[in-house]
């Protein structure tokens, strides 16, 4: 229920501005989400979002890669993602629906060198690595 939330909350900032928690619980609420003032509070901390300067005011708006520590990269990688595989050279990573972004910003922020590069859709995120053999490893690494 609270990823869930969670994800709800990341898809509505990233698709509308909204600059109060008020407006926020309208919001949730409008997607079959009843939250409390606390509950919202709380997964606004949880999910580190920021308030950026608008011409309307100051709206909500997720973290880039800068603005998010270490710590909460590796629990949004940890509790957005489903399943680590590989087929050749391409690791195939699959995640909560909306988390799939998060999930590749994780993973670039490691800088594992093995990796030429992530690309993520909705709920999976797909990267391309040097060999075959550290794509294996690399499986290894990222199982939960």
């Amino acid at each position: 229920m609270k990823q869930e939330r969670q994800r709800i909350i990341l898809e509505l900032i990233r698709n509308k501005d909204i600059y109060t928690q008020e407006e926020l619980a309208i919001a949730l609420k409008n997607a079959g989400f009843i939250a409390t003032q606390a509950t919202i509070s709380r997964d606004i901390r949880e999910l580190r979002l920021t308030k950026v300067a608008t011409p309307a005011g100051q709206k909500y708006a997720i973290p880039t890669s800068q603005d998010i520590s270490k710590d909460a990269l590796a629990r949004v990688f940890r509790d957005g993602l489903i399943s680590v595989d590989h087929a050749g050279n391409m690791l195939v990573l699959r995640t909560i629906s909306g988390m799939a972004d998060v999930v590749a910003l994780a993973i670039d922020s490691k800088n594992y060198p093995e990796i030429l590069g992530t690309v993520a859709g909705d709920d999976v995120v797909m990267c391309v690595i040097k060999s075959e053999s550290q794509a294996a490893a690399l499986v290894e690494k990222l199982k939960i």
